[in-house]
């Protein structure tokens, strides 16, 4: 029964903090703004808003419960102070880039702040300010980076499981100025975690966790924190699946580092500092690394010279029925070869009630199909169709924080011309991917 209250109890912390609904309202926001993107580019969207957000909300309630599992037995030390420190890190870096949402990165500034206040123990501020350095000198930096080593581990099983689902189609502009087709892959979960604390008093632990030492002889207690994780990664070379796939393994090669660094760092504390520095370098090495591989490879989301090249599908529709996917090459059309999306439309309208098709899978291997249209049905059969080269209008990818986010904006601007800050008319060659493993925070501007 002390079990059963402490849980309660909890529960009902949990309920009662404002940060577990920042981080669902966040979530909604970026995934209603990836739809009016899919909106602006298609006239459609691929994926909805509430589906998305239901669905993470749901992975990050099964991550959560695996994650306090496992920090039972590795152990943390948190206190209200503790956890005030941590949303106010995170949502300050947040004001700067959405993707400083992770949470490595507050922890890792939190280390670093905590080392360099030990070099000045005589500097004693007065009211709150002492308060923060109280608060700040206290954490557990160790235990913090396990939990954030835990938290990408997690992380990159949501990722294999549901990283590529709710990937947004896009028309960017290639390193020739040229128009092809990619992904914009964002999936973001928050996660109620119930940690065991040490508390005098409470119900004794069957064993002992890694962190904190004698002070589990006393007892436990379980604090609520709610913390938003989150993956952010664009590809023109690589399907959604196949790319979500390489960043789960680089995340879970990343969790092992960290932990094993705040591991040692409980061990001998002159590590601490180099554990949280290299938390946050190795997470920004992985990032700049994920934008210089795409950058280095060829865009496969581009026309062959015979056939149409698939960008996407939309779910349920006819393409989805007949089992196009996304890569797929379509090469004729009711016996038509096709070459562009005129002569598509074009050779759909020669029968308006039928069609068939012969499709070129990911193997080179032509594959036919055939299905009944219907009136009302989508006019290409729901197969989103990679950009043709010339084509007006690109995506251009900048850096949004948390007030282009609640704004909505969506820039357009041609392709081919754009105006800067200082007035001057140039051509628009981004050719950039943007930040990977990590909450994506891009502007988007068509």
């Amino acid at each position: 029964m002390e079990w059963i209250w402490m849980v309660l109890d909890a529960g009902l912390s949990l309920l009662a903090q404002p940060f577990y609904y920042i981080s669902v309202v966040i979530i909604a926001l970026l995934y209603r703004r990836q739809v009016l993107l899919e909106r602006k580019l298609f006239h459609v969207r691929v994926n909805g808003w509430e589906t998305q957000t239901l669905r993470t909300i749901a992975g990050g309630i099964i991550a959560g419960i695996g994650v306090s599992i496992v920090m039972a037995f590795l152990g943390i030390t948190l206190t209200l102070g503790a956890v005030l420190c941590i949303w106010a890190a995170t949502l300050l870096l947040m004001l700067f880039r959405v993707r400083f949402l992770c949470f490595a990165y507050a922890i890792s500034l939190l280390g670093v702040l905590q080392f360099m206040l030990g070099w000045f123990p005589k500097f004693q501020p007065a009211g709150w300010g002492g308060s923060i350095q109280s608060a700040i000198l206290e954490l557990n930096i160790p235990a913090l980076l396990a939990l954030a080593a835990v938290l990408h581990f997690a992380e990159a099983i949501l990722v294999l499981r549901q990283g590529s689902r709710f990937a947004t189609p896009l028309f960017l502009e290639g390193k020739r100025g040229k128009l092809v087709g990619g992904y914009q892959m964002q999936s973001f979960w928050p996660l109620p975690l119930f940690l065991l604390i040490p508390a005098s008093g409470g119900p004794l632990l069957p064993w002992t966790p890694f962190f904190g030492g004698e002070a589990w002889l006393g007892g436990v207690s379980i604090a609520a924190l709610p913390v938003l994780i989150g993956f952010g990664e664009m590809t023109q070379s690589m399907l959604p699946r196949d790319k979500a796939s390489v960043s789960a393994k680089r995340l879970v090669l990343y969790s092992a580092v960290v932990l094993a660094l705040s591991m040692l760092a409980a061990w001998w504390a002159p590590l601490v500092i180099v554990a949280a520095l290299t938390a946050l370098v190795l997470h920004e090495g992985l990032v700049w690394f994920s934008r210089y591989e795409e950058q280095q490879r060829s865009p496969i989301f581009v026309h062959p010279p015979k056939g149409l090249r698939v960008l996407a599908v939309l779910p349920g529709s006819p393409a989805d029925e007949l089992g196009i996917l996304a890569g797929e090459t379509i090469l004729k059309v009711n016996g038509t070869l096709v070459y562009n999306k005129e002569q598509l439309h074009a050779a759909l309208r020669q029968n308006a009630a039928f069609c068939k098709l012969e499709v070129q899978n990911h193997q080179g291997e032509s594959k036919f199909m055939q299905r009944a249209i219907y009136s009302g049905e989508h006019h290409q059969l729901g197969a989103i169709i990679a950009p043709d080269p010339d084509a007006g209008l690109a995506v251009r990818l900048k850096p949004i924080s948390v007030f282009g986010l609640l704004g909505m904006k969506l820039n357009l601007k041609s392709k081919s011309r754009v105006r800067d800050s200082s007035g001057t008319e140039s051509t628009e060659h981004s050719g950039g991917i943007p930040d990977g493993l990590a909450p994506d925070d891009r502007n988007l501007h068509l």
